[in-house]
């Protein structure tokens, strides 16, 4: 059970080059259906997001496009950012830009920090730079181009050339930490997950850690290195340190010993720069390294990874116009394992929407507030001396509640939401078997029928507790239904089969009405 503690949990900063995509979706909300679960077990929880704003792709995009980079972004979270958080219905504590003066301040405090105790030199470094992915490149990580790019090599990621840059820079020092990370993976195994990105990432550390340059002078646009105001910050490195800036580092001692350390939720392709660069950072400046780093798989589509440059990017509204934004949040969390890639269709959405949550849940939710309205005039049942079916129902609540609440403590998300679905499942099964409505039709079953009816409300009551942090809107209706006080998300989630019930139900609407696929 939840006993109160700290729980921070974080999405990475989304760069600002372009408009977001289900893929950045899915992570937002899978750190916000973290965050509500902790909110509503009591832990003291914060959730942050943001926009990384700074480096060399934001300043070409911005140039290409007639403004400033400030312009640029200014244009881009205020259109397009700031709306997805609307969108996809997240409850984030805070949003953090790279831009504002907290973050650009401290991350100058953190950098002197490093300078001062000797962890940062001048070196030249020559290497071939993908402006995409904002990293220098190993040569195994360049294949030849094809087409336009024939004869030249590209970023295996991008696809697109990369350019041989050659500049005086400052280095970390990254190879004297090398035992350190290693001491950490093998303390804490769970440090990294899953267990294929805890792999990569010792791997990558025993296969020889070099230093890492962290500056650049060849364009402005970034945090100045404070002893040197002819070079900006690299631009991972001055995101990286969003998490502990936005926690107060730097200027709240007391907050950001409140909040930090933090869960850091993220996509596996950004995996090496929170799993290794930057624990290693924060040893350095003595600070604590962060709870964990979870990697989470890629949306494919039409089997590869989404990409704008590909025109696979789907953009969320796309969805939630036509499902909603709890379907959407359900359909990622439910139907790929977290932690795993997952392959997207529309046909696969469509069919566990009517399957699952309009069948499922939403048929499930309008039928016992419908009976506890025609039979019992909307006042809430208490029942007689309850059956084995009926206790049975009590029993899988109890065990649907504590498999959830472990199943978040492993960030394994779907199966939090499996084992409140085993409930949705177990309570259809039990209204096939019992049938009230034929129970209502004999006056000498009266009892029967209003244990039946009594068993299925409170059951539904637990469903809403348990699927709150996953299904926000459906759930708020649904416990109005219930007529139960307060709301949905006062309700404490590690004890959620333990709900005070309503007096009388209200008119319940939909949950998830039939939608027109058109093509």
């Amino acid at each position: 059970m939840a006993d109160g503690s700290s729980f921070y949990v974080t999405t990475p900063i989304f760069y600002v080059n372009d408009v977001p995509h289900i893929g950045h979706a899915y992570t937002e909300v899978a750190a916000d259906v973290l965050a509500r679960w902790h909110r509503q077990a009591g832990d003291d929880t914060w959730m942050l997001t943001g926009t990384d704003e700074h480096g060399q792709k934001i300043l070409r995009t911005a140039t290409a496009n007639g403004v400033t980079p400030k312009e640029w972004a200014d244009k881009l979270v205020a259109e397009a950012w700031v709306p997805l958080l609307e969108t996809v219905d997240i409850a984030n504590d805070d949003f953090i830009r790279t831009t504002d003066e907290r973050h650009e301040r401290n991350v100058q405090k953190f950098l002197q920090k490093l300078y001062d105790d000797g962890h940062i030199y001048t070196g030249e470094y020559e290497g071939y730079y993908c402006v995409g992915c904002e990293e220098y490149k190993q040569q195994s990580e360049l294949v030849p181009g094809t087409g336009d790019y024939e004869g030249q090599l590209v970023c295996a990621i991008h696809s697109k050339p990369v350019e041989l840059l050659n500049e005086k820079n400052y280095f970390f020092r990254m190879s004297a930490f090398a035992d350190q990370l290693l001491a950490l993976y093998a303390e804490r195994p769970d440090f990294v997950q899953p267990e294929s990105a805890r792999n990569e990432a010792v791997s990558f550390v025993k296969s020889g850690l070099a230093d890492l340059s962290i500056s650049r002078s060849t364009f402005d646009w970034g945090v100045k290195v404070p002893w040197d105001e002819t070079h900006v910050v690299y631009v991972w490195f001055d995101a990286l340190l969003n998490y502990i800036t936005a926690a107060g580092y730097g200027q709240d001692e007391a907050e950001f010993a409140r909040r930090w350390p933090a869960q850091h939720i993220i996509g596996k392709d950004i995996l090496r720069f929170h799993a290794v660069i930057w624990p290693a950072m924060l040893i350095a400046a003595g600070l604590e390294v962060p709870k964990g780093v979870f990697g989470h798989g890629w949306l494919l589509v039409g089997g590869e990874k989404m990409s704008k440059s590909k025109l696979t990017g789907i953009a969320p509204e796309q969805i939630t116009e036509t499902f909603g934004s709890d379907a959407f949040r359900y359909y990622f969390l439910r139907a790929i394992a977290f932690g795993q890639d997952g392959s997207f269709s529309w046909e696969d959405l469509a069919a566990r929407y009517q399957a699952e949550l309009a069948n499922g849940f939403g048929n499930l939710a309008s039928r016992v507030i419908a009976m506890v309205t025609r039979y019992c005039d909307g006042v809430v049942p208490t029942g007689g001396a309850p059956t084995v079916a009926d206790l049975e129902i009590g029993s899988v609540e109890r065990r649907a509640t504590d498999a959830s609440w472990e199943a978040i403590g492993r960030t394994a998300i779907h199966e939090a939401i499996g084992a409140a679905w085993e409930l949705v499942d177990a309570l259809n099964g039990y209204l096939t078997i019992e049938e009230p409505w034929t129970l209502a039709k004999d006056p000498a079953k009266r009892e029967r029928l209003e244990t039946v009816l009594a068993t299925a409300y409170h059951g539904l009551g637990t469903l809403a507790v348990l699927l709150s942090p996953v299904l926000p809107k459906a759930t708020a209706k649904l416990w109005t239904a219930l007529g139960a006080p307060g709301t949905v998300q006062e309700q404490r989630i590690d004890r959620a089969h333990d709900w005070a019930t309503g007096e009388r139900v209200a008119p319940l609407e939909a949950l998830f009405p039939r939608v027109e696929i058109t093509e």
